[in-house]
């Protein structure tokens, strides 16, 4: 499966089976293209950035735990007349057992190699929510130019009824019914005008503006997402970005038990320095080691949690690993059934919907037809193009759900 950077442009759009009347007017903004959206997210999303803070701090991490130990400076001084003064200077070197500072960096290291893969995840994510909210908002420039179609279909059908009510032919009844359902309308036209002013300001928060910047997008609703096959899930599903995550979080966890395990051999201090005895008039060498004695505390507590905490993660690692198949398989069912459903709508329902509404209008002008018929046909062949919309946002939601799983 390819990833969704869908052919864009308003001129594929147009041979949508949707679009009956021209579109609205262009607005001044600059439009949109779905590549610009991408790489604005990646430039100023505040949750990219986020993360890619945590790399860097990781990373700090990593130079930390390679840090040897200081020395210890210690000046002892025994009477504190000059003539009889002893004065001792050691310097103490800490040395490390047990491996304890490569275990550390090893932990730091794998802290930082999931930090990494969370930061890969939520690429993915963020390249997944640009898709769905720039789709969102092709989606809803739709549904206003549909709002746009019912208009005018509904302003057609009342100036049809209005010259049959002059010549005496219908009722002023009807006249009135196609007055209301006009108005309608023209509020359908305004709650779609809400709804692709709402949509771009989901979008645009993505890259943090408040107001957005751009116009209308390009987009081609004309096609049908295609689903990865069985054979594809199967071989991309442990590389997805998630998933890989989790799994590199028992190898931090199990860095962690060893980090703890070190711990529970003693570290010695070696002491050299020099002593000067001011009444025999001697400077001499002093050579000294500190060895802690692990009578009481071995860290034992410390091994027992740490890996308790590795078993847990891989625990986890396993429920996201299942969750994350069945979330492929909804997805992939999904996107099946309505790929299914979008081949009966574009070859069967929307022709026949088209063809009962032209053969009504024109036998209602024609006097052979009441304006209920109208009213039905027009409402069915308005219905059938919303549906068409509806499933194809369905299509592309699931096709979109896949590719944020496998990091696509």
């Amino acid at each position: 499966m390819k990833t969704l950077q869908w052919p864009l442009g308003l001129a594929a759009l147009l041979l949508s089976p949707l679009v009956a009347s021209a579109q609205p007017a262009a607005t001044e903004q600059a439009r949109l293209t779905l590549d610009q959206a991408q790489e604005l997210a990646a430039a100023h999303s505040p949750e990219l950035s986020s993360a890619q803070h945590e790399v860097d701090a990781t990373s700090g991490g990593v130079i930390q735990a390679g840090a040897w130990r200081n020395p210890e400076l210690t000046t002892t001084v025994e009477d504190f007349r000059s003539r009889t003064r002893t004065t001792t200077a050691t310097i103490g070197i800490p040395l490390e057992l047990g491996g304890k500072r490569s275990a550390r960096l090893s932990a730091a290291e794998r802290a930082h190699d999931v930090a990494a893969a969370q930061l890969a995840n939520t690429k993915a994510k963020v390249r997944a929510q640009v898709v769905a909210r720039y789709f969102g908002l092709v989606v809803a420039q739709e549904r206003l130019r549909l709002a746009n179609d019912s208009a005018k279909l509904a302003a057609k059908a009342a100036d049809v009824v209005g010259r049959r009510v002059d010549a005496g032919k219908v009722s002023p009844v009807d006249a009135t019914r196609a007055k209301v359902d006009a108005a309608n309308a023209q509020l359908e036209v305004a709650e779609a005008q809400s709804e692709v002013k709402a949509a771009r300001q989901t979008l645009a928060a993505l890259w943090g503006e408040s107001q957005p910047r751009f116009g209308d997008v390009d987009g081609d609703l004309s096609g049908v997402p295609a689903g990865p096959s069985s054979a594809e899930l199967l071989r991309d599903l442990d590389n997805a970005p998630s998933l890989r995550a989790t799994r590199l979080e028992i190898d931090s966890r199990k860095a962690l038990v060893d980090v703890e395990r070190s711990k529970a051999v003693p570290d010695v201090v070696l002491s050299l320095g020099a002593k000067r005895d001011n009444e025999l008039g001697l400077t001499q060498a002093v050579v000294g080691i500190s060895i802690p004695l692990p009578l009481f505390d071995r860290n034992q507590g410390a091994v027992y949690e740490a890996s308790k905490r590795a078993e847990k993660a891989q625990d986890e690692y396993e429920s996201a690993r299942v969750q994350l198949l069945a979330d492929l398989s909804q997805a992939t069912a999904q996107l099946s059934t309505a790929q299914a459903s979008l081949a009966v709508l574009r070859d069967t329902v929307l022709p026949a919907a088209q063809q009962a509404y032209d053969a009504s209008t024109t036998g209602f002008e024609a006097g052979k037809f009441g304006f209920l018929d109208v009213i039905d046909a027009q409402r069915s062949l308005l219905q059938a193009r919303s549906r068409y919309l509806d499933t194809l946002v369905a299509a592309y939601q699931a096709s979109t759900t896949i590719a944020r799983l496998l990091g696509r």
